[in-house]
């Protein structure tokens, strides 16, 4: 199977994506509520890439979220906001292929760094970031204000 990266830049993609995002962010419970979101976020520079079969017109298998932003601490920086592989297509090289992406991206986009948060419950998650040589370099801390 040819596997391609692509951008979602219009609704069709973005609903395209919606299975593999629902996964890891359930409150989107249909492609509306996705491409909604998604859409207001294009304006403050998110970015949404996806992993699909036959060379990248086919089946979703992966997607990833992100912004390149300048920092006082990370000088410009690419974060990724989400990053997810089907449950189904896990450890079939989707995530490595997408997070070579955003490194390069990175690279392109003359990027000092590349970070993600992770949450602290997701350990699969962080023994595939360890392989890929990230590390951890802080705490995320928060406040919820509902």
């Amino acid at each position: 199977m040819d596997f391609a990266i692509a951008a979602a830049t219009d609704d069709a993609a973005i609903a395209r994506c919606w299975p593999v995002l629902a996964e890891l962010r359930p409150r989107f419970t249909d492609a509306a509520m996705l491409v909604a979101q998604v859409s207001r976020q294009f304006a403050g520079g998110y970015h949404l890439v996806y992993r699909a079969e036959d060379e990248g017109r086919g089946r979703v298998v992966a997607c990833a979220g992100y912004r390149i932003n300048e920092h006082l601490v990370w000088e410009r920086a690419l974060y990724v906001d989400d990053l997810v592989t089907l449950e189904s297509e896990r450890s079939a090289g989707h995530g490595d292929a997408l997070i070579d992406w955003l490194e390069a991206e990175a690279r392109r986009q003359g990027c000092k760094a590349l970070h993600l948060d992770s949450g602290t419950q997701r350990h699969a998650a962080h023994r595939f970031y360890f392989r890929k040589r990230m590390h951890v370099s802080s705490y995320h801390f928060s406040l919820d204000l509902s």
